[in-house]
This record gives structure tokens, sequence and C-alpha cells, in this order.
């Protein structure tokens, strides 16, 4: 086994004996089940009261009225779930005195970085995955578009991979979990709030470079089916960036 598959594999084990998984993807999932249902409901009482006005069976876009505003919903619910899910990373090695054992080990800093990283965005996929049953049971009975479906789930593992990195880091940068969640979502909130600076400041180089920064609107044409290079490399070049940052950081306190 590799030394980033060692860590990954020890990283699940982890996660598995914890009840953060548990409770982190119950919660995960029952929003999503929540959010679809009710967006199907409000469909279909759409659907009604045009069948009303017209007399004929309304043509109901789902993408529309019930994959995209799932999709955008969760990206906030990541915002809130992926800092609980990574938390540990980092800080329970502290707590439980083993960080320095890890550091002695023949593994390279790159590689243990990138392992807990893989670790925490495996699970991840495995909860996004899960709720791919919903736009496969809806599709037994109506007929959509998968383009733009397909270019969500999309986003959204961009948007969680860049999650997950971030809340690496902040494990990184201490020893209590509650302050790592805290600093992960913190992080995660101020790069989100640039997009509504940017709007503030308008269609000026100052506003569009915050526009930029912000993962909103990258996030967003993702989830309307727009695939963009320029999306691609902000996802890219944050991940590589937070992770970079990360390893700068675990590398610093292995020699206090």
């Amino acid at each position: 086994m590799t030394p980033v598959g060692a860590i990954v594999a020890k990283e699940l084990r982890s996660y598995f004996v914890s009840p953060i998984v548990y409770v982190v993807g119950s919660v995960f999932l029952l929003i999503f089940g929540v959010l679809s249902y009710a967006y199907v409901v409000l469909a279909g009482s759409q659907a009604v009261r045009m069948m009303q006005l017209q007399g004929t069976a309304a043509q109901l876009n789902l993408n529309d009225l019930v994959f995209r505003p799932t999709f955008g919903s969760m990206a906030i619910v990541l915002l809130l779930a992926l800092p609980l899910l990574t938390m540990r990373l980092f800080a329970e090695e502290r707590k439980l005195r083993t960080f320095e054992l890890l550091m002695t080990s023949p593994i390279g800093i790159n590689e243990i970085v990138f392992g807990k990283f893989l670790g925490a965005y495996v699970i991840f996929l495995g909860l996004l995955g899960l709720t791919g049953l919903v736009p496969l049971v809806l599709s037994m009975y109506s007929s959509f578009d998968w383009n733009p479906i397909l270019t969500g789930y999309l986003g959204l593992a961009l948007l969680g991979a860049l999650f997950v990195a971030a809340g690496v880091l902040a494990s990184a940068l201490t020893e209590n979990q509650i302050v790592a969640a805290f600093l992960s979502f913190g992080l995660l909130l101020l790069v989100w709030l640039l997009g509504g600076l940017g709007a503030i400041l308008g269609d000026t180089p100052l506003g569009n470079i915050f526009a930029y920064l912000s993962f909103f609107e990258h996030f967003d044409r993702l989830v309307r089916g727009l695939i963009d290079t320029k999306d691609l490399v902000y996802f890219l070049c944050g991940l590589v960036l937070l992770l970079f940052l990360a390893h700068r950081v675990v590398e610093a306190q292995r020699w206090k």
C-alpha cells in the first residue's frame, strides 16, 4: 500500500468508528431529501395551477424548479457540514498526542496532507453519491435534461473539494476541533461574502476581482449547466492553494 493509501485507510477507519460521519451524513442526506421533496411538491402545485388556467397538462422544467434550487441550497448545507467533517483531521492527532509520531514516520508531509484530504473527501463523495437516488427516482415519473444535473453534481463535487481543503488547513492550525470547525466556517463564509461585495462594487476592476474570488458565481454557472474553463481553473487553483498552505502549516509545526 502506498503512503497516501495508508493515510486514507487510517482516516476512513477513524471516521467509521466515530459518530461524526454518521451524524453529519444522516443530517446531510435528510436535508437533501427534504429539500428535494419540498421543491417537487412546489413544482406539482405550479403544474396544477397552470393546468387549471390553461385547461391542458403543463410542461414543467424540473431542472429549474427542482434540481437547480436544491443544488443551490446544498451549497449552504456544505458550508455548515463539511467543517464538522474535517475538524478532527489534524486537531485530533494533537489531542491524542499522535501528531509527533506521525511527523517522525517515514511518510512525507505531502502524503500526510493529501491522504487526510482524500480520506475526508471520499466520505463526502460517498454521501453525494447517495443523493443520486433522487434524480434516478424522479426520472421514473418525469423526463428532464440530465446535463444540468450532471454539471450540478460536478459543481457540488468541486465545491466539496474546496471546502474539505479549507477544513484540512483549519484543522492544521489548532488542536481544538471546535475551533477548527469555526475557523473553516469563517474562512469559507468570508470567501462567499466576497461575491456580495463584488456585486456592490459593480462592474469595476476591484468588483470583478471580488466576484471572481467568491466561489458562489463559479458554482452557480455549473448548476445552470454551463462548464467554463475559468470556473474549473478557479476550483483547481483554490484546492492547490489551500492544500499548499496546510502543508506549510504542518511543516512549520514539525520543527517546534
